[in-house]
């Protein structure tokens, strides 16, 4: 069931070719060791080699009747190896744990496992697998089946008048819409037909609607129609995220701060730079450790032709808070591209960037973010 973990970390290959002396290279941790660390501090340093280690130790020992704390266990357990960018090892452990899951007799205990007992996470990344494999159709396909599959049991609880399964249900086809939406507009990327990828915005768009109406009436979350409409900026459509964020702006209840994120964003879409640097300075100054903010001021500045200040911004961020900042994957992109954008000692500072990530990140970080070649 369980493949062994390969003790390789991509930034340390990134350390012997860049760093000499090898004693300014910082020691990185690649043995999975967990017995003298806690979940939370675990979780925090994104240790996923031990998560997973430890999963799989526990997995060994547990109670094979505790179903839930067994599923619990391989929920943790794929999520962390996920999170490595172990993908066939992942796809491997997860295709095997659900061959044994379907082997499951008579017929009414596997229904029973796979509706009351299974996480609904290892449903969704069990889809993850056609993904993984290449083949985002399949993809699609798999994650709509988990949609209708929300969508029914969302209509059973408010049958029985179950508002709290009702809820979570509901909840979750709101999350399947997303991811759909989501890989759709990825998918759009990624064509170069252009009939095909004009059509796939479309459809992301008519998916996202409905759920404005699924709640019987009642007003859907200000974060679901902040996601939503974010969805179709990033389509292209702006009039139609306008007014999804038109309508957030005009809830009480809504946090201020995403309030101006929402705006900002727009701004950005539609080249008016000066307003957006204008609302992410503001953002930056109410809230200082709002690292999106951040990120997005340094890219406002940059089109602004305030390439000198857009370094100073993340440089600033990165000295402040370097253990969040580094596991950020645009923001070292983004540091990493206005290093080299600024002078010739891009190297240098980017040398000293990767010092500063495998000194504070743990494990997980996609190393092309730095733009450093490994080979």
């Amino acid at each position: 069931m369980f493949l062994p973990i390969p003790n390789t970390d991509p930034l340390n290959i990134l350390l012997t070719k860049y760093v000499s002396p090898p004693e300014r290279r910082p020691v990185r941790d690649v043995t999975g060791e967990w017995h003298d660390s806690d979940f939370h501090s675990m979780v925090m340093t994104n240790s996923w080699r031990a998560l997973a280690r430890m999963a799989r130790d526990r997995l060994v020992t547990c109670n094979p009747e505790d179903l839930i704390r067994v599923l619990d266990l391989w929920s943790l357990r794929l999520s962390s190896l996920a999170r490595l960018r172990l993908y066939n090892q992942t796809s491997a452990e997860c295709t095997n744990l659900f061959a044994v899951l379907n082997a499951t007799e008579p017929p009414s205990a596997r229904a029973y496992l796979f509706d009351r007992i299974l996480p609904f996470e290892l449903e969704v990344m069990h889809a993850r697998l056609k993904y993984w494999a290449g083949d985002p159709m399949g993809y699609l396909d798999v994650l709509y089946a988990l949609l209708k599959k929300c969508k029914l049991q969302a209509k059973n609880s408010k049958a029985e008048g179950d508002e709290s399964s009702l809820s979570m249900w509901l909840e979750r086809a709101a999350r399947m819409c997303l991811i759909i939406a989501s890989q759709m507009i990825e998918m759009k990327a990624c064509m170069s037909f252009y009939i095909y990828s004009e059509l796939i915005p479309l459809s992301a768009t008519k998916l996202l609607e409905p759920l404005f109406a699924q709640r019987t009436g009642q007003q859907p979350s200000f974060a679901i129609r902040s996601a939503v409409g974010r969805i179709y900026l990033q389509s292209g459509y702006l009039t139609q995220a306008a007014a999804h964020f038109a309508a957030v702006e005009g809830d009480a209840s809504v946090p201020q701060t995403l309030k101006d994120m929402n705006a900002a964003l727009l701004a950005c879409a539609k080249g008016n730079w000066p307003r957006a640097d204008e609302l992410l300075r503001a953002l930056v100054q109410a809230e200082p450790d709002n690292f999106v903010a951040i990120n997005n001021l340094s890219v406002a500045l940059l089109s602004q032709g305030k390439l000198k200040e857009g370094i100073e911004v993340l440089e600033a961020a990165l000295h402040s808070s370097p253990s969040t900042v580094v596991v950020a994957e645009p923001y070292l992109f983004n540091l990493s591209t206005l290093y080299e954008l600024h002078s010739a000692t891009a190297a240098e500072k980017k040398r000293d960037l990767l010092i500063e990530v495998a000194k504070w990140s743990g494990d997980g970080l996609k190393i092309t973010c730095l733009k450093m070649p490994s080979t």
